[in-house]
């Protein structure tokens, strides 16, 4: 495939995007961000070179899209962990927590990114650029919060939000307690920060 994207139908420009960001995803897995070229990620996901630099504008642009990527999917089940308790605030807190510490254990990215420590230069999403998780996970906890509880104000419960998702990512780059006490104590200050 030698064409730009611009010229494939959206379905088909949609697919073959995925298809670029989940070799980039593959490469950095197996071998680490800062050593993946364009043209590996080209000739994995089956495209010319050109058609890669067309669509994300060269390695920052690809990495942008690989961590909004990764930052959707683990949203999407966030999202469903947090809905499904309700109006049980603690709880729901707590489990969102869990389920945040257990995936990104799980996840393979972040353990190729932790394994690299300070030399994978996509750490910066987990740390100095994190407002791309900053951003996409506070949605829908700020929607639940707002569908559950409307006597907070916004600003306590941006700060609340906002709180808890630093404190999550910081224990995603350097996990020091077990999940399950990290979730507990991650949610019994939420409650002190949406209640005092």
């Amino acid at each position: 495939m030698t064409h730009g994207l611009s010229r494939l139908r959206p379905a088909e420009r949609d697919t073959t995007r995925a298809a670029i960001v989940a070799a980039a995803r593959k490469l950095a897995v197996s071998q680490g961000w800062a050593t993946v070229r364009m043209a590996q990620v080209a000739e994995l996901a089956g495209v010319s070179r050109q058609t890669v630099y067309n669509e994300f504008g060269g390695r920052s642009g690809l990495a942008d899209a690989l961590a909004q990527a990764e930052v959707d999917a683990f949203t999407a089940g966030l999202r469903e962990v947090l809905f499904g308790h309700g109006g049980q605030v603690r709880d729901a807190i707590a489990a969102t927590v869990r389920f945040a510490l257990t995936e990104a254990r799980r996840n393979t990215l972040v353990a190729a990114i932790r394994s690299h420590g300070g030399a994978d230069p996509l750490l910066a999403y987990l740390t100095t650029r994190a407002e791309v998780v900053l951003a996409t996970a506070a949605v829908p906890l700020l929607e639940w919060v707002s569908a559950y509880d409307g006597r907070l104000t916004p600003e306590r419960v941006a700060f609340a939000v906002d709180t808890v998702i630093r404190l999550v990512v910081s224990h995603v780059v350097l996990p020091l307690s077990p999940v399950e006490q990290t979730a507990d104590g991650i949610a019994d200050l939420v409650m002190l920060l949406l209640h005092a």
